[in-house]
């Protein structure tokens, strides 16, 4: 189908870009690699009177090193992503995960941040996000503000991004040395994950120091696996059965097509077992 007939603007700027918010109202949307948006503007299952491409704001694409975290720009297609040394060293999980996503078209047009305010639970960048402690840069009519990952994702495709706010940067605490491996279940290549588990470790002595466990697709949002976490402290390779079982306590999983919420809860335990496992491996 072809879309309904729209304004289209392509700012240079993040205020150029708040400006063509504040003048559109609720009548905006906002075009970031455009893989999610695209196709419901083609079915015309919205029908915006503007759409605000942030394609051309450079100062929203890249990956700085802050000290003690990562800056990624939220227009950093899903490709710069994988390809960036600062963030295979400093943040292995996010890149262990984006290389799931898709295919390498969809990587090189898609963007982090455009994921990120999709918030569709299925997809793979939430829970890594999740689980590595970011923080999320929010813009808007009244300025800056930060926001924990743990407070961004609000319920089903909806996050803390109010109207008239841009999402412009995600920041990533440092994870050096610290083992990581994303497992994500799926029927067929490029599906949108069924369930997935995004584990990262920090390794003392053969034991687990320290883990942070993001789960995908089980529940209406992004979710951690708090209990898990705390459950593997001190443990070995040969000791994470009965910790990991626990992966979908507290958890709601949908049931639909490829699964039922049981069939899901099971599969988060054998998922987050096998993530740790590969994670202690480095």
């Amino acid at each position: 189908m072809i879309p309904a007939a729209f304004d289209y603007v392509a700012p240079t700027s993040v205020d150029e870009a708040l400006s063509a918010l504040a003048e559109a109202g609720d009548d905006a949307k906002v075009l970031a690699g455009g893989q999610s948006l695209l196709p419901i503007l083609r079915m015309r299952l919205n029908a915006p009177e503007k759409v605000v491409d942030l394609g051309r704001i450079e100062a929203l694409r890249g990956v700085r090193d802050e000290g003690d975290h990562l800056a990624i720009g939220a227009m950093t297609p899903y490709s710069d992503v994988v390809d960036d040394a600062l963030v295979r060293e400093h943040a292995g999980l996010l890149v262990k995960a984006v290389e799931t996503v898709a295919d390498p078209q969809i990587r090189h047009r898609g963007t982090l941040g455009g994921a990120l305010v999709h918030a569709d639970p299925a997809g793979d960048v939430g829970a890594p996000v999740l689980a590595l402690d970011a923080t999320l840069v929010v813009v808007g009519p009244g300025g800056e503000r930060t926001v924990p990952a743990a407070e961004f994702f609000q319920d089903l495709f909806e996050t803390s991004v109010a109207d008239g706010e841009l999402l412009t940067e995600i920041r990533i605490p440092k994870h050096t040395g610290w083992g990581s491996a994303y497992e994500k279940f799926v029927r067929v290549s490029h599906q949108w994950s069924i369930v997935a588990v995004a584990a990262t470790v920090r390794v003392e002595g053969g034991s687990i120091a320290e883990a942070r466990i993001g789960l995908t697709n089980m529940g209406s949002t992004p979710l951690r696996a708090t209990a898990v976490e705390q459950a593997l402290v001190g443990k070995g390779a040969a000791d994470l059965a009965d910790a990991c079982a626990a992966a979908a306590e507290g958890t709601n999983p949908p049931s639909d097509l490829n699964g039922d919420a049981d069939y899901r809860r099971h599969l988060a335990g054998v998922l987050a077992r096998r993530a740790v496992q590969k994670a202690m491996e480095g």
